[in-house]
């Protein structure tokens, strides 16, 4: 399960904050030339990768202590409880899905009244916002399974599927399930995050690894439920609507 996990966890969720990234690049590719705005996304990327090494590298040096497990997954569990509850609000129809034809329309506009040095930087600030995600899940799903260079090749096929269709069409990828993928996300990293909280402060997991499966089969279950009880009763859950 930690193999796969890892690769399928990051993978989805790199898919997602690329697809966010490349409307952007896009938007500014129009404005000032794709070789400008390719150039702003790779500087971008350098700076993720370089990161990416660093930080891998040195949480692996401490992984041997409890504690340093313990905010990883204390922050695992709190990123994934986040993405799995936007994604039930959307899924339940109490917040909008994310629209990428309108991202890009507003990111075409905002453009429009920027210089080229302006517009550059909305690429390379565009990237490297959502890539910090990537690389915050990387960083936290690589070292504590000793895997950083798996879940950073998970990533990089990520954006190379992104880039290549993107590139490939000319327009912004609106037909990926984002928030599907958003949610599979989410139930995969709060599993991951309840299982290394709770294995720093000592508790021992009846079924080792394999308990990953149930954890993640719990929280992808019990989402689903609450998303059809939540799209029968808005007012189910604290008023929710």
């Amino acid at each position: 399960m930690s193999f796969w996990g890892v690769v399928i966890a990051t993978w989805l969720a790199a898919t997602v904050e690329w697809v966010e990234a490349f409307t952007i690049v896009l938007a500014v590719a129009l404005s000032i030339g794709w070789r400008s705005a390719l150039g702003a996304a790779a500087a971008a990327l350098l700076l993720l990768t370089a990161m990416t090494a660093v930080t891998g590298g040195a949480l692996h040096a401490g992984l041997e202590l409890p504690w340093l497990q313990g905010v990883i997954g204390v922050f695992l569990l709190l990123f994934g409880i986040r993405w799995l509850g936007k994604a039930i609000a959307r899924g339940a129809g109490l917040k909008a899905l994310h629209d990428e034809d309108k991202a890009f329309a507003k990111a075409q506009t905002k453009l429009a009244e920027d210089s080229p040095r302006g517009a550059w930087l909305v690429a390379f600030k565009a990237v490297l916002l959502e890539g910090l995600e990537v690389w915050l899940i990387v960083v936290a799903l690589g070292a504590p399974t000793h895997r950083t260079l798996l879940a950073a090749a998970a990533a990089v096929v990520a954006l190379l599927g992104v880039a290549l269709l993107g590139l490939f069409i000319h327009r912004p990828l609106r037909r990926v399930p984002e928030n599907t993928m958003k949610f599979v996300v989410g139930g995969m990293i709060t599993a991951f995050g309840s299982f290394w909280t709770l294995e720093s402060l000592g508790y021992a997991w009846p079924l080792g690894d394999a308990s990953l499966l149930l954890l993640v089969a719990f929280y992808l279950g019990g989402g689903w439920l609450l998303t059809r009880l939540l799209r029968r009763d808005p007012t189910a859950v604290g008023g929710a609507a």
